[in-house]
């Protein structure tokens, strides 16, 4: 046993090493995106400062555990600093492409995720729908893309929502720091912009996925059609289609007509997808509509008979089962787990930065982080023994069930530990000197503004 935990111990020191190599060679790719070297280094610490177990990740704490003296080179490379963000974005998309363009399905996945921020002084908050939160409340959306496959997943797109007022008041405008190029734009069509640039380098997935928000756009659904690009996409039970010709139904009502009774029951065919907690069944079935191309898939819980609708696109050429649909469907997932590992790891939602630049260039930086992690876990998930599964339900359990695959949880642990440094005790010393000295400053200007105040009241 001992001489098994030391090989275990090994191969997970290899993993960790293989992390620094792999932050290594995309933080040389992101050269090109830098005008001068200086901000370019501190790319290199603030992504090491992300990867790191500081329990909050923000200007102050990363320009400490990189041996800083002050953050004012943390918040010059995010604020000031002269680099191009959506080329490094572009850099780190093609880094995971890179990995993970060789696996057997490829999904692009469509989602929004927020930030609650106090206050209005930061670039796109306001009182809106946060799924973080699961209800209305004051933050910042941001639409991402996850390439997602079988054998891993990492985020590679995002557009920050930025709202229609706040872009129509050119004051507010300019103290937001929103640049005069940036318009208007819902957040479908953020996923469309997202999306264009992957087919401009080429990094673009055979197929798209997206909740209801994505699906109920036809002119995404139109733009991925005519780019020759799948899509499963959700919609709602009044979305309408054309099953019957010359007769648009509600997808509702398309159950009701042509999935249900005795005489039906066949079309619908139990299918098993696995997903990160093992896995999911669901009774689906698809129905044709006028179109060759396009098909109404819809997914049927088995306990509760609750009802799910997916719109679906076939390119011309490509060949599609049942099967296909719902593999591409259950893939939509995955960027929920890169929420997950982007907030709780590396920091995706920590930024107390207030300029539309600063905030999109902590989330580029973020995505970067991620990225080097989710790479490397799916490297290390190629070389994973077969798991040890039970076959029945009365298997008893095995005397060793063996290890799982690396998660991106768990590389980034191993980085830790084989990048892990002390810094000297003056320098903690000195942080604990600067930043009580900063917050007495901020405090006594806290009091000069509550008193002005109250004068005017």
């Amino acid at each position: 046993m001992t001489q098994e935990i030391g090989e275990a111990a090994a191969a997970a020191i290899v993993e960790g090493e293989r992390a620094v190599t792999n932050l290594g060679v995309l933080h040389g790719r992101l050269r090109p995106c830098f005008a001068r070297v200086e901000p370019f280094g501190q790319a290199r610490k603030y992504l090491t400062g992300l990867m790191s177990d500081l329990p909050r990740k923000n200007g102050w704490s990363i320009a400490e555990h990189a041996g800083d003296r002050t953050p004012d080179r943390t918040q010059r490379l995010l604020n000031h600093a002269v680099w191009d963000h959506d080329q490094a974005q572009g850099v780190v998309r093609r880094f995971v492409v890179e990995a993970l363009g060789d696996q057997p399905l490829r999904v692009g996945a469509l989602d929004e995720s927020g930030q609650e921020k106090h206050g209005n002084a930061t670039a796109g908050v306001k009182r809106q729908y946060m799924g973080c939160a699961g209800r209305v409340a004051n933050g910042v959306n941001t639409v991402y893309c996850s390439y997602a496959t079988p054998g891993g997943h990492a985020l590679v797109g995002a557009r920050i929502y930025i709202p229609e007022e706040q872009l129509a008041d050119p004051g507010r405008r300019a103290a937001l720091g929103v640049p005069a190029g940036v318009e208007f734009t819902t957040k479908p069509q953020l996923a469309q912009d997202i999306l264009a640039d992957m087919i401009a380098d080429a990094t673009i997935p055979p197929w798209i996925a997206g909740d209801e928000v994505y699906g109920r756009s036809g002119k995404l659904r139109t733009f991925l059609e005519d780019n020759t690009i799948g899509y499963v996409m959700r919609v709602g039970c009044a979305f309408t289609t054309e099953v019957t010709p010359g007769r648009r139904m509600r997808a509702d009502a398309t159950v009701s007509t042509h999935l249900t009774g005795r005489k039906h029951r066949r079309r619908w065919q139990i299918c098993s997808v696995t997903g990160s907690k093992g896995e999911r069944s669901y009774a689906w079935a698809w129905l044709a509509t006028t179109s060759p191309q396009l098909f109404l898939l819809i997914r049927k819980h088995l306990v509760t008979g609750e009802l799910a609708y997916h719109y679906c696109h076939v390119p011309p050429g490509r060949p599609v089962t049942l099967m296909a649909l719902v593999r591409v469907a259950c893939l939509r997932w995955p960027v929920e787990e890169g929420f997950e590992f982007g907030k709780d790891h590396f920091g995706l939602d920590h930024s107390q930065v207030r300029l539309y630049t600063a905030l999109l260039r902590h989330i580029v930086l973020a995505l970067a982080a991620l990225a080097v992690c989710a790479v490397t876990a799916a490297q290390a998930k190629t070389r994973a023994p077969v798991p040890i599964l039970p076959v029945t339900s009365d298997d008893t359990p095995p005397a060793d069930p063996g290890l799982i695959a690396f998660t991106i949880a768990e590389v980034k642990r191993l980085f830790i530990l084989v990048t892990r440094r002390q810094q000297p005790e003056t320098h903690h010393l000195h942080w604990i000197w600067w930043r009580r000295r900063h917050q007495a400053r901020a405090r006594w200007y806290h009091h000069r503004t509550r008193l002005r105040r109250n004068q005017q009241t």
